[in-house]
């Protein structure tokens, strides 16, 4: 039988460290093929490129594995390989990341590595987004590979049921460390922001953002608190943006024409 294809992709760049160690992975599992930007896109969130021409560069980074750097964003590596690199073969998993830092509660909203799994998963492939809680360059993939190992061989065993999209999240730490895997909700949060003001050496103005996340959910079951007690979380996450619970409240605006 052939070895399902499995895309991967993400938003730090083809060259960073957690790419490679989501390749070694996804190895094991099937043919592996990578699409990824070919510099850090963080925080790009469902970004497309509409005013500029995207390129693709075939790039030998990862030995026999077939891998193309594209100057547009995580989203557009993605339908590049759906719509042109791949476009006569069926992909049976995307897998984006492992991106350096959380995409856990709200960050989900801005995220690349999450909004790459997104757009596949749009694309009925069934997506998974790693993240580890570690900025770090030189931060250590040990436990991500070995949860990523578990999460991979069970989705291509059995599936997704009821959804086309994983966001995972990986605390920092060995795996001696971490005490299992959790299935929740994202938590509610917001990022409490500020802009520092500063002046460039020609004595213009310039803003740097920075600001604090702030964890809004009471509920114990959420990524957030399960991250924080030492768990990999899973939120199984999709498109509809709807709001259920406003939609009866909201009846008064209704009206026939």
């Amino acid at each position: 039988m052939s070895k399902p294809l499995i895309l991967v992709t993400n938003d730090d760049g083809i060259t960073a460290p957690g790419i490679r160690a989501l390749v070694e992975v996804a190895s094991e599992f099937g043919e592996v093929v990578v699409v990824a930007p070919d510099k850090p896109q963080s925080g790009q969130g469902h970004a497309i490129t509409l005013n500029n021409p995207i390129r693709l560069r075939k790039v030998n980074i990862f030995g026999d594995i077939e891998a193309h750097e594209c100057s547009g964003t995580p989203v557009d590596c993605v339908k590049l390989a759906k719509k042109v690199l791949y476009k006569n073969r069926e992909v049976a998993l995307c897998v984006s990341g492992v991106n350096h830092g959380s995409n856990a509660s709200i960050n989900i909203i801005y995220s690349g590595t999450m909004s790459a799994a997104m757009e596949a998963s749009l694309e009925g492939i069934n997506s998974i987004g790693f993240s580890l809680l570690d900025f770090s360059h030189n931060a250590d993939f040990g436990a991500s590979k070995f949860f990523a190992r578990q999460i991979i061989h069970k989705i291509l065993k059995i599936g997704m049921p009821d959804t086309k999209l994983l966001n995972v999240n990986i605390p920092k730490g060995s795996v001696n460390e971490i005490k299992g895997i959790k299935v929740c909700k994202q938590a509610d949060g917001i990022w409490d922001e500020e802009f520092q003001e500063g002046t460039d050496p020609r004595g213009q103005k310039y803003y740097w953002l920075n600001g604090v996340f702030l964890n809004l959910d009471e509920d114990p079951d959420t990524d957030i608190n399960w991250l924080a007690h030492q768990y990999v979380t899973i939120v199984p996450s999709g498109h509809d943006l709807t709001n259920y619970k406003a939609i009866e409240p909201l009846q008064f605006l209704s009206e026939e024409i």
